[in-house]
């Protein structure tokens, strides 16, 4: 995430500009402290909500586990898989104690 003073952006507003186009979350301070969050707007986030498309980017960028992004949209996780799925992102829900004890079967 990006970061850009209040007086930065009089000075210098395209740095904002290229921030957003560049679809990167830019901090917003007024002396040291942070005032906002300028997000890029898209297709997205009108087809499917600020919440939803800020959670969505942050399972693509692996920020969120797949549980995660289920609890914050308060859905069961088979309906945030089918919900990726139909936006074409692929995921895999991984059960690490199992694939464990499988391995422990054949050491």
């Amino acid at each position: 995430m990006q970061t850009i003073g209040i007086r930065d952006l009089q000075t210098n507003p395209a740095t904002l500009t290229k921030a957003l186009e560049s679809k990167q979350y830019t901090m917003i301070t007024k002396r040291s402290n942070p005032i906002g969050i300028a997000v890029s707007f898209d297709d997205d986030i009108l087809a499917n909500g600020l919440k939803t498309s800020l959670l969505i980017d942050g399972y693509k960028s692996g920020n969120i586990s797949l549980g995660q992004l289920a609890s914050n949209l308060d859905i069961p996780k088979q309906k945030a898989m089918h919900l990726l799925d139909m936006m074409g992102i692929d995921c895999i829900e991984y059960d690490f104690k199992n694939d464990m004890q499988t391995l422990s079967k054949f050491l």
